[in-house]
């Protein structure tokens, strides 16, 4: 199956190295590409983009306003929103995942983690980029608006411990390595978890595990 792959940002260098490298990949095609926030909304109905990779600064209206139209859109419930941003620069991370995003990465990232970041986020889970988890969170938790969910008091131990290791930014093969299960097994567990949780992604996973205190900032 191919990826069919969107890609939003306003310096034209940047998408076409981008584009270069997608279509790179043999499961991946670029369907289109945008600068500014309209056009990646305007293209994501048209092109029927199964991801989107979304910048957050840019002309006429931002990414995280973009996501938030798409996210918002029924008739785009199947596309996902993957923002690479200058993190370091960047203030508005927080409000891209409220906003829908389903993960975002640095863009200093290595090309092959990026094309696994796209293979994951298509496939319906979400990502984020372990190392600026923590400051991530830590800014979150003092805004206003975080997500109401429940609490992990109605988790089992083991589910505690799969909700300890999604919110460091571990994947399902990983966290089924780490607590010798098998893939399936930690899929199923994470599932189970957002159930419970009432999360709409990992993404709120990680919220909910540092608002808890089940995982505190600089323990990542």
């Amino acid at each position: 199956m191919t990826i069919r792959v969107l890609l939003a940002d306003d310096q034209t260098l940047v998408r076409e190295a981008f584009a270069m490298l997608v279509e790179s990949a043999r499961d991946m095609e670029v369907v289109g590409q945008a600068a500014t926030g309209r056009q990646a909304v305007r293209l994501a109905r048209s092109e029927r983009a199964d991801l989107v990779v979304m910048d957050i600064r840019m002309p006429d209206l931002d990414g995280i306003e973009a996501t938030r139209l798409i996210a918002a859109d029924e008739d785009l419930a199947g596309v996902r929103v993957l923002v690479l941003t200058t993190y370091d620069t960047d203030e508005n991370i927080v409000d891209a995942l409220r906003a829908g995003a389903s993960g975002f990465l640095v863009k200093d990232t290595r090309p092959a983690e990026l094309l696994d970041a796209i293979r994951t986020v298509a496939a319906g889970e979400s990502l984020l980029s372990p190392g600026p988890t923590a400051r991530l969170i830590e800014r979150f938790l003092r805004s206003p608006s975080a997500p109401e969910t429940g609490g992990p008091e109605c988790l089992s131990g083991r589910e505690r411990e799969v909700l300890a290791l999604v919110a460091r930014g571990l994947n399902n093969t990983e966290i089924a390595e780490a607590l010798g299960l098998s893939p399936l097994t930690a899929k199923t567990h994470v599932s189970r978890i957002m159930g419970k949780l009432a999360a709409r992604d990992r993404a709120q996973l990680v919220i909910v595990a540092y608002e808890s205190g089940l995982v505190t900032p600089g323990s990542v």
